[in-house]
């Protein structure tokens, strides 16, 4: 048989390898970035902030403007609608 020791099938263990160790390492990055996170959101709570509305504003920066002020004027004339405003 020829090809590199490892290799079954057409697939090359080393490469596979080299892929889920990847994965594993941005797995590690990505939970201790989460924990950053929450970290930060405590640190805003303890300061007197409403979490909720940290993370709310955090969700419409990220938003479009444009989707946002369709999205607001929706919001709006459907609250008009049922007797909200």
């Amino acid at each position: 048989m020829t090809g590199k020791a490892g290799d079954k099938g057409g697939i090359t263990g080393e490469r596979l390898k080299s892929f889920i160790e990847r994965v594993e390492r941005l797995e590690e990055e990505k939970a201790a970035l989460a924990a950053d996170i929450k970290d930060v959101y405590s640190e805003a709570k303890s300061a007197g902030f409403d979490v909720k509305i940290i993370r709310q504003l955090i969700r419409i920066r990220k938003s479009d403007p444009q989707d946002r002020r369709e999205q607001e004027e929706l919001l709006e004339l459907y609250m008009q609608a049922i007797g909200m405003v």
